[in-house]
């Protein structure tokens, strides 16, 4: 069994991931910036027996991840897999988006990334074993307005993890990102409240898509259950979109060339909705 950390894991993604790895068997240092909103995953984790630590990380903090990653290590283990999980978005036109929304998005979404990578590779290294599971989104292949800065963010995290296997395959480090479609999460439930129609019509228009979607949304356990395969079964796969949504998704955007990708998300209302609506076969329109 595997000794297992997972960042960001006080609700969505990261608390099922922590649950259903912990009920495989393996061992799981789960952390979050405020363990006080654990008490879901603790709750379960006692009722259940279940072999998880819950310990604070904040991912965007030198300091944090240094402590955290000491606890650990200073207790004379070592770790098999880091899952990087924590992760926050930003919605909104380029134009419009505040700096500090910008650097919080990438400091947790990609710096954070690279401090957890960077804390655990060298043991990993010299045992020459390891796995470094990074969680991206779908947003990583495909930009679409207003993702502008999340999606920065997750194509970052896909740069990152490609360059990252390339450098750790000599050292039997395995690398790979998870790439959830739209997911029943808080996170994509702010999404789905559009904002007020401004300037830009594809805020609002992106939120729509989202309530639609969500109706019959991807479940946090598609994405936990990937993990917990990328684990058990030693796979050197690097990508793994993972969703019903994620292969419509991504056939979707290579069917058209770049130019004809701008001039579809930059169209009229009327004809962004026909396109969409014809190629999913779901209505995108507000029903109001």
């Amino acid at each position: 069994m595997a000794t297992v950390l997972i960042t960001g894991t006080s609700a969505g993604i990261g608390l099922t991931t922590a649950l259903t790895v912990a009920r495989a068997g393996h061992t799981v240092y789960a952390t979050m910036r405020d363990p006080a909103r654990g008490s879901q995953l603790a709750d379960a984790a006692a009722k259940e027996k279940l072999p998880i630590h819950i310990s604070t990380m904040d991912v965007d903090s030198d300091a944090s991840v240094k402590a955290g990653m000491d606890a650990i290590y200073g207790d004379g283990k070592h770790l098999d897999v880091l899952v990087n999980n924590a992760g926050v978005e930003a919605t909104g036109p380029v134009e419009e988006l505040p700096f500090e929304k910008i650097r919080a998005v990438m400091e947790t979404n990609y710096f954070g990334v690279l401090r957890c990578i960077q804390a655990v590779v060298p043991d990993m290294r010299k045992r020459k074993s390891g796995c470094i599971i990074n969680i991206g989104s779908l947003a990583g292949r495909i930009v679409v307005s207003p993702q502008a800065c999340y999606a920065a963010s997750k194509y970052a995290v896909e740069a990152v993890s490609e360059a990252l296997a390339q450098e750790m395959y000599a050292f039997n480090v395995r690398v790979a990102i998870v790439e959830p479609g739209i997911v029943d999460t808080a996170m994509a439930r702010r999404i789905e409240e559009a904002g007020s129609l401004g300037v830009y019509p594809q805020t609002q228009r992106f939120g729509h898509l989202f309530a639609a979607s969500l109706r019959n949304p991807g479940k946090t356990s598609g994405v936990a259950e990937k993990v917990l395969e990328i684990i058990d079964s030693g796979t050197w796969q690097l990508r793994h979109p993972v969703g019903a949504d994620a292969g419509p998704f991504l056939a979707w955007r290579s069917s058209m060339t770049d130019e004809e990708w701008v001039a579809l998300n930059g169209a009229s209302d009327d004809v962004w909705y026909e396109r969409v609506e014809r190629d999913f076969g779901m209505s995108i329109r507000p029903r109001n």
